[in-house]
């Protein structure tokens, strides 16, 4: 019988490497964990179509705003360095907003599909793809650019989807 106590073979700094190499992929997973969405996607019935217009349009205005101090910022003689990236993570986070809203709310949530072809729901069903579409892509081109004129075309698309969606006359 081997009355030795058991002695570990591996290295101590093998051990600190390997407690470190744990600890940072649980550091890297909580920060990593996205926050709860604004809305659950577990068909509770509970939609707020108009507040989503609203914050569609709030992001929008942000944007706006964050593109025009980017620009004062980046025409500065001596630029804030700091306030340019906040101003641009700020544009690109609520660009990220609008798609989210889009694609976790508008197409996976309250657009649905329509199988009729020949149906004027299928004709206003095509129509609300292809606002959601195009704000998608306007939203990428504003995170990508200062440009104002995606700006623009976020209002009309936005104001044109809620029309359609709400069933309301332009």
């Amino acid at each position: 019988m081997n009355t030795q106590p058991h002695r570990d073979l591996r290295p101590r700094k093998l051990r600190s490497i390997f407690a470190l190499t744990v600890l940072a992929g649980l550091v890297a997973s909580l920060v990593s964990t996205r926050a709860a969405d604004a809305h659950c996607q577990i068909p509770c019935g509970i939609y707020g179509d108009d507040m989503r217009f609203q914050m569609l349009d709030e992001h929008i205005t942000t944007l706006e705003k964050s593109m025009a101090q980017i620009e004062e910022i980046g025409a500065s003689g001596s630029p804030n360095w700091n306030q340019l990236v906040r101003w641009v993570e700020n544009k690109d986070t609520h660009a990220d907003e609008i798609a989210s809203i889009v694609t976790e709310y508008f197409l996976q949530q309250r657009i649905k599909p329509v199988e009729d072809q020949a149906s004027p729901e299928f004709q206003k069903y095509v129509t609300e793809l292809r606002y959601c579409h195009e704000i998608l892509v306007h939203a990428m081109k504003a995170k990508q650019t200062t440009d104002h004129a995606h700006i623009e075309a976020l209002r009309t698309l936005v104001h044109d989807l809620a029309h359609s969606y709400l069933g309301e006359s332009k």
